[in-house]
């Protein structure tokens, strides 16, 4: 048994949400949440509404325990690419891209 809650179109690069992701990895839920109330980045803030989610998935929906769960999987994938111009000395231009992420998180209950 298994809750998953998932967040897309991120304001904010895959590459970023993936360093907090693997602090968070296979890590019991209420230790996860506590990583990331405490880690000073970006990527926490959505997170951390995600695992809210997930946990609050686990109890309403599939009646599971929250008090044994854990970060089971957790992975961001690209979202579209927002294409932005900058002006550049000459007349020129340079071409600014705004990424996106799409980021899922599975919880599960521990076996004993």
């Amino acid at each position: 048994m298994e809750a998953r809650a998932s967040l897309k179109y991120a304001r904010i690069s895959p590459r970023k949400v993936k360093i907090v992701m693997d602090l968070i990895r296979n890590q019991p839920a209420e230790k996860a949440m506590a990583i990331l109330k405490f880690t000073p980045k970006a990527a926490c803030e959505d997170l951390e509404k995600l695992l809210k989610s997930a946990m609050a998935n686990a109890e309403n929906n599939h009646n599971m325990d929250t008090s044994r769960l854990y970060v089971a999987e957790c992975f961001v994938s690209p979202g579209p690419i927002l294409k932005r111009i900058r002006a550049k000395d000459h007349g020129r231009a340079h071409r600014i891209l705004k990424r996106t992420s799409h980021m899922t998180l599975v919880l599960r209950e521990q076996e004993d």
